[in-house]
């Protein structure tokens, strides 16, 4: 159970309790894949709770004229997390390769 921020200065933010769950759930996982922090000092150390303090104090919100749905949201999500794993194998691909080159000589 949260105690802060509490749950109706968020309600005040976002106009259901899923809107709440699914922003702080996606904000919170941003902040796990190290997405900048929006405010300078959080209360709480877990990324859901400072999610939920960067929405009571406004700096995230539901854009109210998006008309990406869901799934949709989660494909793009996944496409990038993809394209980031790409380039992380590609880039050890590249380190593995100058480590065998300059043990060759």
């Amino acid at each position: 159970m949260i105690s802060y921020p509490s749950i109706d200065k968020l309600l005040d933010k976002v106009d259901s309790r899923y809107s709440l769950a699914i922003l702080a759930a996606k904000r919170a996982h941003q902040l796990e894949t190290g997405s900048f922090e929006m405010l300078d000092d959080y209360k709480s150390s877990k990324t859901v709770g400072m999610a939920l303090e960067e929405i009571a104090n406004g700096k995230i919100t539901i854009d109210p004229n998006s008309n990406l749905k869901e799934a949709d949201a989660e494909a793009i999500d996944q496409e990038k997390s993809q394209e980031e794993a790409d380039k992380n194998n590609d880039s050890k691909k590249t380190d593995k390769k100058s480590d065998d080159s300059q043990e060759n000589k």
